[in-house]
C-alpha cells in the first residue's frame, strides 16, 4: 500500500473532507489493491459522506481479504442498520463480538437491531452488556447511555406467566411508539419527546420515531419542528398516511392550506378510506375558500363514519359560508345527538351555540336578498369567495357610486351571460 496517498487519506477524513479522502484511498488502492485497511477507511469516508451503499461495498472487500476484522465487520453492520437491513445487520455484530466479546460498540450495536426487530428482552441484555463494558473502560458517558436505554425499555408490567419463550417479543417496536403517543395524549407530553430523543439519540435514522415525535410536537403546538420531524422521516423512507396527514395538519395551522391538500392527497393515495384525512383535507378547502370542495371532503367521510360528529359539524360550518342555512342547522344537529351520545360535553356546548345562533338570527328582508345574492354568486364561481370579491371590486372600479346589492346583480348578470345562461 503506498502510504502517502493513505496517510493524506487519513488525514483528509479527520479534516472532513470525506471526496478528498475517498480519492486518496482510491489511489491507495490503485498502488495495493489488497489492502482490506485502506478499504475499510474508504468505506467509512463514504459512509460518512451518505454513500451508505459503497460503504457496504468497501467494507465487504475489505472483509474478502480480512475476514476476522472486528472493525470492518461492526461498520457493515453500522451500515446495514442504516439501509434496514437488520438480519444482515445483526449478522455482522454477532460475528463482530465472537471476534471480540469486549467490544462495547458492537453490544450497543446489537441492542439497537434487536430493539428494532422487536425483541425487546434481547435487547435489553446486550444494552446491559454494553453498559458493563463501558464502565470497565471508564466510559461513564455511555454506560449512562446504555442504562437509560435499558430503562426506556423495560416492560411496564411484568409479561404474563404462560409466555415462557425468551425469543418472543415483550413488546414490539409498533407498541412501543403507541405507548409513547398514549402517554402524549394523557399530557405527558414532554416525557414522550424525552424517550423519543433517546431513542433518535441510539439510532438517529429511525424513521418511526421522527413520526412519532413530529405527532407530539404538534399535539404541543410546535408545528414547524414537527414539520422537520416528518421530513426526516420521509426522507429515511417511511412512507406512511400518518406522517402525511399529520404534516399536513401542521402545513394547515401555519396557513399553508395548499401545501396541507397537497400532503392529504399523498395520505388518501396510500389509504384511500381514511375519513379523517378527508375530514382534515376539508378544513383545509374550507380554510383556502373553496367550500363547495370542503363539503365534498366532507360527505365523502361521512359515507365512510356515519357516526362522524366532527364530520358534520364542518359540513355546517362549510353551509353557513355558502349561506345554506338548512343544510347547516340538519348538520349541527346531527353533530350535536352525535355528542351527546358519545357524551363529549365540551363539543356538544360548542356545536348548541353555534346552532342557537343560526335559529336566533331574523335578518331583514334587505339582508336576506343580500345573501340570496351573495349565494348565487359563490355557485357560479365554485364557491370561491376570493374569486366573487375579485368580480365585485371590477364593477366598482367600472361603475362607481353603486349599492353593495347592485354590484353583486350585476356581476352575476354578467357571468351567466358569459355563459350564455
Amino acid at each position: 500500500m503506498n502510504d502517502d496517498f493513505y496517510n493524506r487519506g487519513i488525514e483528509k477524513a479527520k479534516q472532513k473532507d470525506y471526496a478528498g479522502a475517498i480519492e486518496e484511498f482510491s489511489h491507495a488502492l490503485q498502488l495495493t489493491p489488497y489492502s482490506a485497511e485502506a478499504y475499510l477507511q474508504r468505506g467509512l469516508a463514504y459512509y460518512d459522506s451518505g454513500a451508505i451503499h459503497q460503504a457496504v461495498s468497501d467494507y465487504t472487500q475489505a472483509l474478502n481479504f480480512y475476514p476476522d476484522s472486528v472493525e470492518a465487520n461492526y461498520y457493515r453492520g453500522l451500515a446495514r442498520v442504516v439501509l434496514k437491513n437488520l438480519p444482515g445487520a445483526l449478522e455482522d455484530v454477532d460475528r463482530a463480538i465472537r471476534l471480540n466479546p469486549h467490544y462495547a460498540a458492537a453490544h450497543n450495536l446489537r441492542g439497537i437491531v434487536r430493539r428494532k426487530q422487536g425483541y425487546i428482552q434481547d435487547a435489553i441484555a446486550s444494552f446491559k452488556k454494553a453498559a458493563e463494558l463501558y464502565l470497565a473502560q471508564k466510559d461513564k458517558e455511555n454506560c449512562r447511555l446504555c442504562l437509560e436505554k435499558i430503562k426506556q425499555l423495560q416492560p411496564p408490567e411484568k409479561p404474563v406467566q404462560q409466555q415462557t419463550s425468551t425469543s418472543a417479543p415483550i413488546i414490539t417496536t409498533n407498541a412501543y411508539f403507541t405507548q409513547l403517543l398514549e402517554k402524549a395524549e394523557k399530557g405527558d407530553t414532554r416525557e414522550a419527546i424525552a424517550d423519543l430523543n433517546w431513542v433518535l439519540q441510539a439510532d438517529s435514522q429511525d424513521a418511526q420515531a421522527y413520526c412519532c415525535r413530529g405527532v407530539v410536537r404538534c399535539k404541543m403546538g410546535n408545528y414547524q419542528e414537527a414539520i422537520a420531524d416528518f421530513n426526516q422521516a420521509l426522507q429515511l423512507n417511511f412512507q406512511d398516511a400518518v406522517v402525511y396527514r399529520n404534516r399536513g395538519k401542521a402545513r394547515s395551522l401555519l396557513g399553508d392550506n395548499q401545501g396541507a391538500i397537497a400532503d392529504f392527497n399523498q395520505a388518501l393515495q396510500i389509504q384511500p378510506e381514511d375519513a379523517l384525512v378527508y375530514v382534515a383535507r376539508g378544513n383545509a378547502y374550507r380554510a383556502a375558500g373553496d367550500y363547495l370542495g370542503a363539503i365534498a371532503d366532507y360527505t365523502q367521510a361521512l359515507q365512510i363514519n356515519p357516526d362522524d360528529a366532527q364530520a358534520y359539524y364542518n359540513r355546517g360550518i362549510a353551509y353557513t359560508f355558502l349561506e345554506e342555512m338548512p343544510q347547516a342547522v340538519a348538520d349541527y344537529q346531527r353533530a350535536a345527538s352525535i355528542y351527546c351520545e358519545q357524551e363529549d360535553w365540551d363539543n356538544y356546548h360548542q356545536v348548541l351555540n353555534n346552532l342557537k345562533k343560526i335559529q336566533t338570527s331574523h335578518p331583514e328582508s334587505k339582508q336576506q336578498k343580500y345573501n340570496l345574492l351573495r349565494q348565487r354568486l359563490l355557485r357560479l364561481v365554485g364557491g370561491y369567495w376570493e374569486i366573487a370579491q375579485r368580480l365585485i371590486e371590477q364593477k366598482r372600479e367600472y361603475y362607481p357610486g353603486m349599492t353593495d346589492e347592485w354590484y353583486l346583480q350585476k356581476a352575476i348578470e354578467d357571468l351567466e351571460r358569459d355563459r350564455g345562461r
